[in-house]
């Protein structure tokens, strides 16, 4: 088997198989039932699915355990509550309607845990005059609001994955895949929207896309990273160069045994 064809094999893993796509929309449409039962006196103004799950990058949960689905309530906030009253509010539903589940606070969200995926409850409101979206903000520690546009960055990927002959979308999940097998050395979010950022002149297949990305790792602020997290991104660039290398100078066998050198060290393959 080829690099890019192990590549290529992966990527098709690590999309949401249709029986799992068939749970995550029955676990939805009975969160949208229940929140409309639950909040009956009109302080309910909408709720909707949003971030990767909705973009077709987020992973299968046997790949990444940390893999949810974002959803967004939407609140009446007539009388200028700060997130915390909405969060507890998401709580205290959880816990009547999933009583058996595990059920957490994580700011600025509550965090419901099912057999087969995880649900991050995510409180908002819109401005009365404006419509804009506001969530809980993270330079406030949570304790009040900053305007979003959730569904903005779902258009950019769509739009870049088409540009990018719809090799984008399987590149970032193969990305993914790799950053939560090395301790999630990136925020998944930013990951994507750096990966949203970048050049793709020249590259004809899945590998060109993963290994061009890996390459450009060195865009993102290294100097936050702790020096595990900095030597993982050192090793998974050297076995990029070595394939390279490798198959520059026809030696295709080699190169698929640098593949499995980077499956030994937990990287992408």
């Amino acid at each position: 088997m080829s690099v890019l064809s192990h590549l290529q094999n992966l990527a098709s893993r690590l999309n949401i198989a249709e029986i799992e796509s068939d749970k995550i929309d029955r676990s939805i449409n009975t969160l949208y039932n229940r929140l409309g039962s639950y909040f009956v006196n009109g302080d309910l103004k909408g709720r909707f699915r949003f971030g990767s799950s909705v973009r077709k990058t987020m992973l299968p949960r046997n790949a990444d355990n940390n893999s949810d689905i974002d959803y967004m309530i939407v609140f009446e906030n007539a009388k200028s509550y700060k997130p915390q009253a909405f969060i507890s509010r998401l709580k205290k539903f959880a816990e009547i309607y999933y009583s058996r589940s595990e059920i957490y606070q994580s700011f600025p969200t509550v965090v419901l845990v099912l057999g087969h995926i995880k649900f991050d409850l995510v409180p908002s409101y819109r401005s009365p005059y404006w419509g804009n979206l506001y969530i809980p903000a993270p330079r406030t520690y949570y304790t009040d609001w900053m305007e979003t546009d959730p569904l903005s960055f779902n258009i950019r990927i769509d739009e870049a994955n088409k540009r990018e002959d719809f090799l984008l979308k399987p590149m970032i999940r193969l990305l993914k895949y790799w950053n939560a097998n090395n301790g999630y050395i990136y925020n998944s979010y930013d990951l994507e929207q750096k990966i949203a950022s970048m050049s793709f002149s020249n590259c004809a297949n899945l590998k060109d896309y993963l290994f061009l990305a890996i390459y450009n790792l060195n865009a993102l602020d290294l100097s936050g990273l702790s020096e595990y997290k900095r030597q993982r991104v050192y090793i998974a660039k050297q076995i990029v160069i070595a394939i390279r290398q490798y198959e520059m100078l026809n030696c295709p066998i080699m190169a698929v045994k640098s593949k499995n050198y980077f499956q030994n060290y937990d990287n992408i393959c």
